[in-house]
């Protein structure tokens, strides 16, 4: 039996200016049921003090429920690997530490599960951009259009986000799925496995996750160029897991995708995919 309801995985590394914020918005969540796991990506500023910090003067009676991982720096894939390793959470809940989330979202998120019985349990967010929010609200999909869900990864008609997604470790422990190498559309790469062996997935219709777009400072920040590069070798180092045998795989329906966006990329970049 697992020991808690959920365990919140948060990489930690070059976010000196955001961890307070995000820490506020992750230690102070209205669902006492949850395992807070932050991995220290080898971060050279001073994140993790600032979070050793934080935890001392404010969330001391939160100890028990902290775990702090340290690791060499190997990228967020890695990242969430280490803590996925270790938690011990009946539920996986991913956060990136220049983020933030509404003070009730964790709770929310639990009772949609505890109600519904769901593997999956996802919701929307908001994009921030200092100056301006987007709201990215998600399709209704069942169990039964999972597909659907898959291929609208890759063709960005749904949102690949994995900080969205609340889903039961169970798909990560009973079944062979493959983590990313880099740093790039590794939410798609995770989540389409996870998607697939779902059995049950259900949407929960609120803003519960701020997405900041202001940090100069991530991958997403890089020039188009290399997150093209990374994007595409991400991608193809998934379809090289289940070329021989696509059939009835993960990617069975979006493998044209993947195929024609590594095409188009070689073309832009003058790369050899």
């Amino acid at each position: 039996m697992s020991r808690y309801k959920v365990s919140l995985i948060v990489p930690v590394y070059g976010v000196e200016r955001y961890i307070r914020q995000f820490a506020e918005s992750a230690l102070s969540q209205t669902c006492a049921d949850v395992q807070y796991v932050f991995v220290n990506d080898g971060t050279k500023d001073r994140s993790m003090e600032i979070l050793s910090e934080l935890i001392d003067e404010k969330y001391s009676h939160l100890k028990d429920r902290i775990l702090i991982v340290n690791k060499e720096n190997g990228g967020l894939p890695s990242a969430r690997k280490a803590g996925l390793d270790v938690a011990e959470g009946e539920y996986i809940l991913f956060a990136d530490s220049d983020d933030w989330l509404e003070p009730d979202a964790v709770e929310k998120i639990i009772a949609k599960a505890d109600e519904t019985d769901a593997d999956i349990v996802y919701f929307d967010l908001v994009k921030e951009y200092g100056h301006k929010r987007s709201y990215k609200k998600e399709r209704e999909y069942t169990a039964a259009a999972k597909g659907d869900f898959i291929i609208n990864l890759f063709n960005y008609k749904s949102h690949g986000y994995t900080v969205t997604k609340c889903f039961r470790k169970s798909l990560y422990t009973d079944n062979v799925i493959y983590m990313p190498k880099l740093g790039m559309h590794e939410d798609i790469y995770l989540m389409s496995q996870i998607i697939f062996y779902a059995n049950s997935l259900v949407h929960l219709p609120e803003f519960l996750y701020h997405y900041r777009k202001d940090n100069p400072d991530s991958f997403c920040a890089q020039d188009k160029e290399k997150r093209h590069v990374s994007s595409t070798t991400n991608l193809l180092d998934l379809y090289e897991h289940y070329r021989g045998n696509l059939k009835g795989s993960p990617i069975e329906h979006a493998a044209g995708s993947i195929l024609m966006r590594a095409g188009q990329h070689s073309l832009m970049h003058s790369h050899d995919f």
